[in-house]
């Protein structure tokens, strides 16, 4: 845990009681501030005093004690409408903040010169942030991971000089967090998402901004028009910035050039790493992943051989195009995150011969917009609610049948890509659908496939 102490002493109100809400309220608490605490929702409320945390309904308390609202992110600060907590910050002028802000003031008042690495974007975040963690501990770093990630940045270990911190930031983090400063700040890519709590793309793409725009070193993607906007905007702010680009030949920065990671510098480019043999950096999204962690740890101060060698090493994220067996020549992905069909296009495009694994609770739209990648599938094993809609969508243009269950069509995809003598095949789940038909959620459902694979004769899992 990192103990909030900036705020030692002075009364704060938090609103927001979930996982990284309660840790936030420890921290602070940890640091000697004076807690109190209040949720929508009882039962979480209930939770934080058995643990030990100071509750009272907020729209009863005295807001002109307070020092600060401490707002979880998932609460709305702006749209629809302000949350009626955020409202009362404002009646009486209390600055809201949210748990990335506290970490920031605490590196700053305790390590201000510890490396720290934040991430956003719409797409790639939490790849980039595993795999920027991952370069950083194969080269001998202290690396502290958490975030938007899945771990609240306050339950890290505190900062202190030589500790390394890889924080990947939700849209909400950020509007929550004024003063952030990362040693390096990641961009990776704009596109229409969350436009129901920013409003608009403009307020949208004004709230990523600001995390490179407090950045030492900016990293940024320029493969589509607002990131590039953004990252000429920062620059003439007295910025330094470093693009990235898995589309376009840069004359300065990080791109992909087909499965080669080229470093340009004035117009020069050289090939910094080969990533065609690596099966976890798949696909041209990887290629801007991987550009941009090696853009951060070179920031940083990490050598060349060292990221190198970190990034032939990377295992992957779990549930995201995660290759986790071979037999043979057939190598078996999970890719369970694949929610939706534009989920699921990226492991489609990575791959040349798949037997693909797809079904399950179907989103509008459906896999209609997959039909580019349907020359890749040599048979496709529906499952769940979504199989039959999807049988009529392949009609004559793939193979298909409905399997059912998973477990079934885990062992016809092997048998079937087994006996395929046309080239390297691949079995993937990337069931464009969401998992509630069957399971709980999309982890359940890459665990049982995993299971299922580990389960068939002959294979040799990779996790």
């Amino acid at each position: 845990m990192i103990p909030v102490t900036t705020f030692k002493g002075r009364k704060i109100a938090l609103f927001g009681l979930g996982g990284s809400g309660l840790a936030t309220a420890q921290a602070l608490v940890a640091g000697g501030a004076e807690v109190t605490a209040w949720d929508d929702n009882p039962d979480s409320v209930i939770r934080a005093a058995a643990a030990g945390i100071a509750t009272l309904d907020l729209r009863g308390a005295d807001w002109q004690a307070f020092s600060a609202l401490v707002l979880s992110p998932g609460v709305p600060l702006t749209h629809p409408k302000p949350h009626w907590s955020v409202d009362l910050a404002h009646q009486t002028g209390v600055e809201i903040i949210g748990d990335v802000e506290l970490f920031v003031r605490e590196r700053r008042a305790h390590a201000p010169n510890c490396p720290f690495i934040a991430i956003t974007g719409t797409n790639g975040k939490s790849t980039t942030t595993a795999l920027i963690a991952h370069l950083l501990r194969t080269s001998g770093r202290d690396t502290q991971l958490g975030g938007n990630i899945g771990t609240a940045v306050l339950t890290l270990d505190s900062p202190k000089a030589g500790r390394f911190y890889v924080v990947e930031c939700s849209s909400y983090q950020i509007d929550l967090a004024p003063t952030v400063d990362p040693t390096a700040g990641i961009l990776l890519n704009l596109t229409p998402d969350h436009l129901d709590r920013h409003g608009t793309m403009r307020h949208y793409a004004d709230i990523k901004e600001r995390l490179v725009a407090g950045s030492r070193t900016a990293i940024v993607g320029v493969d589509d028009s607002f990131s590039s906007l953004i990252a000429d905007r920062v620059e003439r702010a007295g910025t330094k910035v470093v693009r990235i680009s898995r589309r376009h030949v840069l004359a300065d920065g990080i791109y992909a050039e087909g499965f080669s990671l080229m470093r340009a510098h004035g117009g020069t480019s050289t090939l910094f790493a080969d990533l065609g043999c690596i099966q976890t950096l798949r696909g041209a999204h990887n290629a801007q992943n991987a550009a941009a962690a090696v853009a951060a740890c070179l920031a940083v101060g990490i050598d060349e051989k060292d990221i190198i060698d970190g990034l032939s090493s990377f295992p992957g994220l779990k549930h995201r195009m995660q290759p986790i067996a071979k037999m043979g020549e057939v190598i078996f992905v999970n890719d369970s995150k694949a929610t939706n069909a534009d989920a699921a296009a990226p492991a489609l495009s990575s791959y040349d011969r798949i037997y693909w694994i797809a079904g399950g609770l179907a989103k509008e739209g459906g896999i209609t917009s997959l039909a580019p990648f349907f020359p890749k599938i040599a048979k496709a094993y529906l499952i769940g609610e979504a199989a039959p809609a999807f049988a009529a969508t392949l009609g004559d243009a793939v193979p298909y049948e409905i399997s059912g269950t998973l477990e079934r069509a885990v062992a016809h995809a092997a048998a079937d890509a087994a006996r395929d003598r046309e080239g390297p095949a691949a079995v993937m789940l990337s069931p464009a659908c969401a998992s509630f038909d069957q399971y709980k959620n999309f982890e359940v459902r890459g665990d049982a496939f995993a299971g299922h694979v580990a389960a068939l004769e002959g294979v040799t899992m990779l996790i």
